[in-house]
């Protein structure tokens, strides 16, 4: 029989059953949350305080530094073409972006609303073209760019545009595949209906299909920008000269050989390269979501 003293006794043991489910239920999330987060923000923290570091090393580097100053940000302008790295990275980044969605916009285009010899079979082609890593056509493009330097050394190596050209063409078959999906989800009759209004294939594709595929085209091209801005391994056997490189190129030279002295530097080049890839997401967010699930479901 319960009295009256036992009943602050059942209410706290009625509390902490109730914690207990609360926590089984849902509890553990937020703790798994509160760990994905520490587990994200730690690198993170870690290379803003060594760009902070007044030392400039790795070995002096703490996530919780004794000291700030912006020495390193001033030494990576003063005493390597950093400035120069961006500036290439910005417009490789931008201009092979730019031209990969366009050829990619028109490509998919085709594939989706026309019927030609042929059709299946460069889709094929395309798709079996993206398995394959492109490093492994480095020994063909030097040699081809080895030539092309001695005819046409404004598109031959330590040149921005022939850098461009290679970029341009990488990502072609994936986006063209990705864009036609999304395609494929626009029904034929708003073709039809500006076709009998008098309209070219031309209008079509510009003013009303583009403007229905804007998610499409705005994850494609933060795709092949992320892609081309951090691209490493053809930029590095491409470029040489000091001042023609790009940011992973010129970045990777800082600690190649001394990575402790230089880690302050390289540190602040890691956020200042980060800068454009946010503005990017951060201008093309709301596309996002419906781009990459809309455009992926579709063959």
């Amino acid at each position: 029989m319960t009295t009256y003293a036992d009943a602050p006794i059942a209410n706290r043991n009625a509390t902490g059953k109730s914690k207990n489910r609360w926590f089984v239920r849902v509890g553990w999330r937020h703790l798994v949350g509160i760990l994905a987060v520490a587990f994200s923000i730690f690198p993170i923290l870690f290379v803003i305080s060594a760009a902070l570091n007044p030392l400039g090393t790795l070995s002096s580097t703490e996530l919780l530094p004794t000291g700030a100053s912006v020495e390193n940000f001033t030494n990576l302008f003063q005493k390597t073409a950093f400035g120069h790295w961006f500036l290439n990275s910005l417009l490789l980044a931008g201009v092979a972006s730019f031209a990969s969605i366009f050829l990619s916009s028109l490509a998919a285009y085709a594939f989706s609303r026309m019927r030609f010899a042929g059709r299946r079979v460069g889709l094929l082609t395309l798709l079996l073209i993206q398995m394959f890593p492109q490093f492994l056509a480095i020994v063909a493009i030097f040699l081809i760019f080895t030539t092309i330097t001695d005819l046409y050394p404004a598109i031959g190596f330590n040149t921005p545009w022939g850098l461009f050209l290679l970029y341009m063409g990488g990502a072609l078959g994936a986006n063209t595949w990705l864009m036609k999906g999304f395609f494929d989800t626009l029904p034929k009759e708003l073709d039809e209906s500006a076709t009998m209004d008098g309209a070219s294939h031309v209008q079509v594709f510009f003013r009303i299909m583009l403007p229905l595929v804007a998610p499409i085209l705005a994850v494609t091209g933060l795709l092949a920008f992320i892609g081309s801005i951090n691209e490493f391994i053809i930029a590095n056997v491409f470029l040489t000269e000091p001042n023609s490189k790009t940011l992973a190129v010129g970045m990777f030279g800082l600690v190649a050989g001394e990575r402790n002295n230089n880690f302050g530097m390289f540190a602040a080049g890691t956020l200042l390269t980060a800068i454009p890839t946010v503005l990017v997401f951060q201008i093309l967010q709301r596309y996002i979501v419906s781009g990459l699930t809309a455009g992926a479901v579709k063959g």
